[in-house]
Parts: structure tokens; sequence; C-alpha cells
């Protein structure tokens, strides 16, 4: 009796742990699920979103059927986005072109008031030559026409201010493939100027024109700089080209144009790290990325656009990196970023005068498509209407 007793309690026993494993089989199935590498959508080759433990994009298991493709951005047409730009540069400029117009219109137009006048526009960031080139012309049209009519004066004001920003100026982007092979744009500008973000903005423009386009991240000394223009990118469906922290920012350059040359995009813009202006080192390396980034294009090739980005609030701070960047690496345009932070809207004036390149793009808010190509009139027109 008692070992029927023993030999229950065993087979009692030999049941729960039976039961156990089954129980915790799929417990343990999940840990393993949870713990497995993690793909993340990125551009093919680049590694892009891999890592340490993480599958390469394309490999491991496929997407379960039926699974929806992340809904892509529609960015706005860059045409549509003047007019909502032009209203808050008026906003931020009505200072100067109020100004201007008030001394303007005073019962007398004296030495006294021509000097306020000066004062106004180099206050504006204008500077000294140009402003002294308006002032000038401006006395000697009043003169000539003997005009008090504010109307005459207004048109007056804004034709001199037109002339002044120099709409001859060739403010295209050069964005259209040679014999099949893509544009290549360099962006550059120090730390906090606003530089990746513009260029996953133009990035947005170019994709609105239905141009395709490929990112290189060759800033590899920024922390999560690659991280950030890849986020800009595959919200309009645009392809990152990046390396690990740290890597050769001129081989990230060249992997990238290789690309683009090999996938038959239509442009390739390659990010580059915040130089600071007085650091010789770093403006020749910036010098060897541009040259490097060429090599797969031929011998007959260049970059076809060194974009320098300024922080329009800087004033004549952001001159002097102008300068500084123009010899290191031949500026074709400038972007003015933060334009509808300052009153100083003369700085587009300066800037070209300085640098005898236009102002290609202008920058007036943080939403991913304040951004807009230039305008001479359209930017006189918010000055002097306000």
């Amino acid at each position: 009796m008692e070992s029927l007793i023993y030999a229950g309690i065993g087979l009692l026993v030999l049941l729960v742990v039976i039961g156990g494993v089954f129980l915790l089989a799929p417990s343990r199935r999940r840990r393993r699920d949870q713990s497995a590498p993690v793909t993340t959508p990125g551009a093919p080759g680049t590694g892009v979103g891999t890592g340490p433990g993480e599958t390469a994009p394309g490999e491991g298991e496929e997407e379960p059927a039926g699974a929806s493709a992340p809904v892509l951005e529609t960015p706005t047409e860059p045409t549509s986005r003047l007019a909502r730009l032009r209203d808050r540069l008026a906003k931020s400029n009505t200072t100067l072109g109020r100004g201007l117009l008030t001394l303007l219109s005073r019962e007398t137009l004296d030495e006294q008031t021509w000097e306020e006048v000066e004062d106004l526009l180099i206050m504006a960031d204008i500077g000294v030559d140009p402003t002294t080139e308006i002032v000038d012309s401006l006395r000697e049209r009043v003169r000539v026409l003997g005009t008090r009519d504010p109307q005459a004066l207004t048109e007056l004001l804004r034709e001199e201010l037109v002339r002044a920003v120099d709409p001859t100026m060739e403010r295209a982007l050069a964005v259209e493939p040679i014999d099949g092979s893509p544009r290549v744009v360099l962006v550059v500008g120090v730390n906090g100027a606003g530089k990746t973000t513009t260029v996953g903005k133009i990035a947005r423009v170019l994709v609105a024109q239905d141009r395709s386009v490929l990112l290189g991240a060759a800033d590899t000394f920024r922390a999560a700089a690659a991280e950030q223009l890849s986020t800009w990118g595959s919200r309009v469906g645009v392809e990152t080209v990046r390396k690990e922290e740290g890597a050769d920012p001129a081989s990230v350059a060249y992997t990238a144009v290789e690309r683009g040359i090999d996938e038959g995009v239509d442009v390739v813009m390659i990010d580059t790290a915040g130089r600071l202006q007085n650091k010789k080192g770093l403006m020749d390396e910036l010098g060897k990325v541009k040259r490097v980034a060429a090599r797969p294009l031929g011998d007959e090739r260049e970059i076809d656009e060194v974009l320098l980005v300024l922080d329009a609030t800087t004033g004549q701070n952001g001159l002097q990196q102008a300068k500084v960047f123009s010899e290191a690496v031949n500026i074709t345009g400038i972007v003015l970023t933060k334009l509808d932070g300052t009153a100083k809207g003369g700085i587009v004036v300066a800037v070209q005068r300085t640098l005898g390149v236009p102002v290609k793009l202008i920058g007036l808010g943080e939403g991913a498509d304040d951004l807009a190509p230039f305008d001479a009139h359209e930017f006189v027109d918010a000055i002097v209407d306000g």
C-alpha cells in the first residue's frame, strides 16, 4: 500500500514538471523574439539604421503580408511658399520700410534727413558702400523729379532697393542632370546656422519639383547629425548615405556621389560638419571633402554647387564667416536662414556684395517647408509694402 502511495506521488510530480515545461515554453519564445535584432528601414547598402547586433536592411524575415509602407509627406510647391513667406518677411522688416518712407515723406528733405536715411540703411546691415550708392541715387532722382508724392517716393525707393539686391544675378540651383550624371551640391556653414536642417529642407524643395535626390551625411563629428539628416530624408522618401561616427567625411562624400551616379539620381546633396572659421586645419579639410567628392564625376567635372548657410541674425559676424568659407571652397550661392528673426534684411545686399555670389534660398521659420527660392522683387516688395 505504501509503495502505491509513493508511486502516485511520483506520477503527480512528473505530470507537474511536464506541464511546467509546456507553460514556460511560450514565454521563452517571447523573450527570444524580443531580444532578436531589429531592422530599421534605411538606404540599401549604406548601413542606415544598422548597428551592433542589428540586421542590415533587406536581410532577415520578410515583412508580414499586408504590412503598410510608411506614409510619405508631400512637400509644398516652391512657388506656393513665396506668398506665405512674404507675409512673414514683411512683418520682420516693417521697421526698415516704414522708417524709410517716414523720412522721405517729410516736408523738407534736408541734409539731416538724408543722414538719417543713411543711418537706417546701415543699421539694417546693408553696408556702407551700398548705402552710399542708394542714398546718392535717391537724392538725385528726388531732386530732378521734384516730387513729394508719397506713391512716387515709394516707387523710387522700391527701384533703388531692387537695384541694390540685383535681380540680374542667377539664383537658380544647378539641379538638371548632365548626360545622366547627377548634380552635386555641397552645403557648408558653421555650427548653429541650421545647416543640416537646411539640407533636409532643400531636399523637400527638390522632391516637390519631381527631382530624385540622394543625401550624404558627411558631418561625422557631431553626435546624431547623420540620424537627423536621415530623418529629414525619410519623411519625403529620400535615402541617406552614412557611415559610423568619426568616419572620414571625404569618404562619405565620395561614396554618396558614386552611388548617385550608379543609381541615376538627379541631385546628390552632401551635408558637412560645422566648421569654425578660425580653424585653418578644419577649413583645409573642407576643401578636401570638395575635391574628393568630385572624383567620381571625372576629370571634366567639379562640384556643381557649394551653398553657404548663414544665420541672418548674426549680421556682420556672418559676413566674416562668409569671407573665410569663400576662400576655402569657392562658394556659388548663399542660403540665409532665420531671416524672419531680424529686421536687418539688408544682410542680403551686404553678403552678395562681399562674396559676389547670389542669395539663392531664404528661410523664414522652423517649419519643414519654410524655405523658398529667393526672389529680389518679392523681397523688396515685402520690405517696402510691409
